[in-house]
């Protein structure tokens, strides 16, 4: 009986999660004056990579990659990112994830209106000061 229970909610966690999975993206500005991309794709072994991408054409260096990369973990429709000091940090991964947040958005099941409403992740707690309000859309 309590092997039962245990697969149950184990199944139930695993679907929620998994409809988290999947690459979010927006793109900022345009390609003749300054461009911003964030990409964020979050792997079902609960990791994740993140690449952001600015392009000014009149900035000193005009193009800059910046990395970070880690686990996730999805609880009451929240998003929580950690990174390990040892293992996800590098030269070319320098974003530090840890204490970041962000919330998952999407349509309501119940919410039978014609409303067109994107999935998103919403970013509202994190240490790298420019993430905390930033919503990334699932493509």
């Amino acid at each position: 009986m309590i092997l039962i229970l245990f697969l149950m909610v184990s199944l139930v966690t695993f679907s929620q999660s998994e409809k988290v999975v999947g690459d979010y993206k927006i793109t900022l500005g345009n390609k003749e004056n300054h461009l911003i991309e964030y990409k964020l794709v979050l792997n079902r072994d609960h990791t994740f990579f993140f690449r952001a991408f600015t392009d000014m054409k009149k900035g000193i260096p005009p193009k800059v990659n910046t990395y970070g990369k880690g686990t996730w973990a999805f609880e009451n429709n929240i998003v929580s990112f950690s990174a390990d000091k040892t293992t996800d940090f590098n030269d070319k991964y320098t974003l530090d994830f840890n204490n970041t947040q962000a919330r998952f958005v999407t349509k309501s099941p119940r919410d039978k209106t014609n409303r067109d409403i994107k999935t998103k992740l919403r970013f509202f707690k994190s240490n790298i000061f420019w993430m905390q309000r930033i919503d990334l859309f699932k493509e």
